[in-house]
Order: C-alpha cells, then sequence, then structure tokens
C-alpha cells in the first residue's frame, strides 16, 4: 500500500483495515457517539493491504552438498481469504491501533477476522451491521 512517498508492506498473516467510522444508529433513531461504539467488541473495516499469508515450509530432499552453492527458493504460503477492498467484521480486541500520517488504521491477524463482505451492494450492508 503506498501513503505519500512510503509503501507499508503488511507481514505474515496480517490485514490492515481502515477502520469505519460512519456514526451508529440505532433502530429507533438515535445516534450513537463514536465514544459508545469504541466499547463494542466488533469493529468493521476497510481492507487496505494484506500479507502474504502464512508461511508453508519446504520439504524438498534436494539438499545437496554443504560446499555447493544453494539456490534460494522463494518461500511459499498459504493465501489469505481478505482481499483489498473487502468491507471486514472483526474482533477489536485482537487489533492494534495505528496512527499514520493522520490516518487511522487497525492491524489485525486473519484469524480475528469473522466475515468478509465483497461485491456491489457493500453499502448497504455497512448500513445494516
Amino acid at each position: 500500500m503506498q501513503i505519500g512517498n512510503r509503501h507499508i508492506l503488511v507481514v505474515g498473516d496480517r490485514v490492515l483495515l481502515r477502520p469505519d467510522k460512519s456514526e451508529g444508529r440505532t433502530k429507533v433513531g438515535l445516534y450513537l457517539p463514536q465514544s459508545v461504539l469504541a466499547k463494542e467488541p466488533v469493529q468493521v473495516g476497510r481492507v487496505m493491504a494484506t500479507g502474504p499469508g502464512i508461511a508453508v515450509p519446504s520439504f524438498s530432499q534436494d539438499f545437496g552438498e554443504p560446499w555447493q552453492e544453494q539456490q534460494k527458493k522463494q518461500p511459499q504460503y498459504i493465501p489469505m481469504q481478505a482481499e483489498i477492498g473487502d468491507l471486514a467484521l472483526f474482533l477489536k480486541k485482537e487489533g492494534v491501533d495505528i496512527l499514520y500520517n493522520d490516518e487511522e488504521f487497525v492491524v489485525v491477524p486473519q484469524s480475528a477476522i469473522l466475515l468478509l463482505i465483497r461485491g456491489e451492494d457493500e453499502e448497504e450492508l455497512t448500513e445494516k451491521v
């Protein structure tokens, strides 16, 4: 992800999210302030970047001789389910809040994401969550 002239890389099975700051509204029509919404155990955010996934060890038996030069193999990963642009419902207590260039982000492990919403009707679903 590019912010300004810096490139942000997410490592491992982590996901960088931009939390949704829309005001909550109850069924009765009351607007809830951010201080009340911050206490909720589940939060909604937009996926901004993902790590490569969980690293998988290479089980190849081709080690060769120790004095021979070894070719560096590219690491293999179990791919992430989250994709950039997805709407994610995640456990807030598992996240780490980050403030970078006056923008708020949350980094969570993939296991803290409860639900991913992908598609065209995301705005409608955001209002219902």
